[in-house]
């Protein structure tokens, strides 16, 4: 199978698989989003889901977050990991949105990037989600499945994002991204993994796969 019947088979089972597809971090607009999103590295989401509502009664937007302490948000946050550098992120990156960007999250990957604690995936979930803009967010995820498929070479994130983007229709970016995150978590994970339990590489990767392994 070529990399073009590959993509063809993996948006057509990937659209039977997952018809649905939701943000799986809780949020009601982008400033939460990008908050929660921010808090996700190195951590599940299930447990920032857990976190975020602490934080956004207290602040849900930059104006109220710019009156907690670096501190009080180090507190709240505390479970989510990285705390320190995490919160320190947070509160500067709302001060630069009302002092900058009139209290609105930014929608250029130019201006997002400039943001602390801010790095180009994060960028890429906040302008896919928040704003529609095609994007293709890459995690540990869709790396390790671009590989196991035989659509990138593993080298970077970096690499497996341009592979990514020039291999799949741009108008699917954006419910792709999150139907191989579904996937990833249900039949391929890090850990435990089995081939035979993995669909969709047994059906376009299994040799390739298998010679990597012996």
């Amino acid at each position: 199978m070529n990399k073009k019947n590959k993509v063809e088979y993996l948006i057509k089972e990937l659209d039977n698989l997952f018809p649905e597809v939701p943000v799986p971090l809780d949020h009601k607009d982008p400033y939460t989003l990008l908050i929660a999103v921010l808090l996700s590295a190195q951590c599940t989401d299930e447990r920032v889901n857990q976190i975020t509502p602490k934080l956004f009664k207290r602040a849900d937007n930059p104006f109220d977050m710019i009156n907690l302490s670096v501190e009080e948000i180090k507190e709240i946050i505390r479970p989510c990991g990285l705390s320190p550098m995490k919160s320190k992120g947070i509160y500067g990156l709302s001060k630069i949105i009302i002092e900058k960007h009139n209290g609105l999250v930014p929608k250029t990957f130019e201006f997002l990037e400039e943001l602390p604690g801010v790095g180009h995936k994060t960028a890429s979930v906040v302008m896919s989600q928040a704003f529609g803009f095609p994007a293709f967010p890459v995690d540990t995820h869709i790396h390790r499945l671009m590989y196991r498929w035989g659509l990138s070479n593993g080298k970077n994130v970096k690499q497996t994002e341009k592979d990514a983007k020039r291999l799949f229709p741009s108008e699917n970016w954006n419910k792709l991204h999150l139907q191989i995150i579904y996937y990833a978590r249900k039949y391929s994970p890090a850990r435990g993994w089995n081939i035979n339990n993995d669909i969709i590489t047994l059906k376009i990767g299994r040799k390739s796969i298998l010679n990597k392994l012996i």
